[in-house]
């Protein structure tokens, strides 16, 4: 019989052991680590650390920011690691704010000059980032995107409303939409914003039989105080930009 045979009286016990130790694994690791803090008084699961923001240093003494890759020093310039040495400064404004007339962003001043580099910028960014919605002439109507979702008709920019908005509130739109627009802040950076800014007043003049730079343009002429009412009509009809 199997209790005859040497050490066959351990067999049961050896079985009730493996039993519990299959028990406690089945309950994952928390338990084991209750065991531990039980015996031990501490755990790995327990220690001191710092919850995000809860204990931030200020940045060393004599040490120098560097440019942020959102705002360059200049509309001609890349960060690679240079000092922070803008001399601009952009109120903040959200996507309530532009609803309401984008009263911030329309006395936004352009910075940037409307130079062929400019405006060959500009139109490779907006074929990139605005073709699909807005058109290639900035008629939505012959936007790529109607042909699979017809309800994400656009405004047109090289007619209508947009005409009479200023650089500023342009800018704010491709900064943080509006509506059915998404915000493009954090894939277009800010001085290339200015330069699609430019290419869609050359769109508009294209449009009007390549006459005068369009009012809404003439509204922000630089060295315009930031933040003047610069008279732009509001476009209140909603939907998107």
């Amino acid at each position: 019989m199997r209790g005859d045979f040497p050490g066959g009286g351990v067999r049961p016990a050896a079985r009730a052991a493996a039993l519990v130790f299959l028990a406690l694994g089945a309950a994952s690791c928390k338990t084991f680590d209750d065991v531990m803090v039980f015996a031990f008084g501490r755990s790995m699961r327990d220690q001191p650390s710092f919850d995000p923001y809860e204990n931030t240093r200020m940045p060393a003494e004599g040490s120098v920011p560097f440019a942020a890759g959102n705002y360059p020093a200049g509309p001609d310039m890349l960060n690679v690691g240079q000092p922070q040495s803008a001399e601009y400064d952009i109120p903040p404004f959200t996507q309530a704010d532009m609803a309401r007339g984008g009263a911030v962003a329309s006395g936004l001043v352009n910075p940037v000059p409307a130079t062929p580099e400019s405006l060959q910028r500009g139109e490779l960014l907006y074929n990139r980032f605005c073709t699909v919605c807005h058109g290639a002439q900035g008629l939505s109507a012959e936007a790529p995107i109607l042909d699979k979702l017809r309800v994400m008709a656009a405004f047109n920019l090289a007619t209508g409303a947009a005409v009479t908005h200023t650089d500023g509130y342009i800018y704010g739109m491709i900064r943080v939409g509006r509506g059915l627009m998404p915000e493009y802040g954090h894939r277009i950076t800010h001085f290339d914003r200015w330069h699609i800014v430019n290419h869609v007043r050359q769109l508009q003049r294209n449009a009007a039989g390549g006459g005068a730079a369009p009012a809404g343009g003439a509204a922000t002429p630089a060295g315009a105080p930031a933040g003047a009412d610069t008279g732009a009509a509001a476009d209140t009809t909603g939907g998107g930009g």
